[in-house]
Order: structure tokens, then sequence, then C-alpha cells
């Protein structure tokens, strides 16, 4: 059972987590990694060309600030799920745990559930512009 006092404030809790967690990330890749040091990362651990490094940067940042605003948020939040998949990938071999040698799959993984939730249930409360993804189904008023 869905309590629908509550329950658009616990998706509007875990829109905005998910967003900080993106936001926070491409920040990261700036100012601590570098984007120098990201490309690097890209192109000898993930076999990736290093060029991708500011697109994927950008995605980040302007993904995490689309979901904190809750703007088009479900779709949002779907168009990340493959950036998270390629996390996981990289993060696979290394075991479950994310304090592991090379960080465990399970962040990436429970991250990609988050983002789902998000996407299947809706933006919650607070949404600058919400957009329906799915039909919803409402209740016949008497």
């Amino acid at each position: 059972m869905v309590d629908t006092r509550t329950a658009p404030y616990g998706l509007f809790i875990l829109r905005l987590a998910l967003g900080i967690m993106w936001l926070s990330h491409g920040l990261m890749k700036i100012f601590i990694f570098t984007v120098p040091g990201f490309a690097g990362f890209l192109s000898s651990k993930m076999g990736l060309p290093g060029a991708l490094a500011i697109p994927f940067i950008a995605v980040e940042i302007v993904g995490g600030l689309l979901l904190i605003g809750g703007v088009y948020a479900r779709q949002v939040a779907i168009l990340l799920i493959p950036m998270m998949l390629g996390a996981l990938s990289y993060h696979l071999p290394n075991g479950w745990v994310f304090s592991a040698p090379g960080g465990g799959w399970e962040y990436p993984a429970f991250l990609v559930v988050g983002q789902i939730v998000l996407a299947l249930a809706g933006e919650g409360a607070f949404a600058v512009k919400p957009a329906a993804l799915l039909p919803t189904r409402r209740a016949a008023v008497a």
C-alpha cells in the first residue's frame, strides 16, 4: 500500500539524493581528479577515448542539476542509467564491497535501482517540470 500523503516527499528525497550524487561526482572529476586525469582514467583503465571525459562530466553535472530541480526527472533518470551501468561494469570484477581495492559493484548497482525507482514512481514533491513518463490512473471523483 502506498501512502499517498507521504510518498511524494519520499520521492523528492530520493530525487534530491540522486541529483546530489550525480552533481558531486561530476564536480569531483573537475576539481579532484581533473579533466585530464579523468580522461587518462577513461583511456587507460576503461579502454574508452579520453575525449569522452568532458561529455561524461557534462552529463553528470547537468543530469544532477535536472534531478535536483525535478526537471523531467523521470526521463533524466532513465538517460543516466547507461552511465551508471558503465561504472557498474568497471567495478564488477572487484567484488561486492565498494571498500575493496578498486571499489566494488554494490554502490553503482544500488544507484541504478534508485534511478529505476525514480523513473517508475515519478519526480515526487517540489518538481519544477514534472513530466509523465507512463500514463497514470486517476481516481474517479464522484
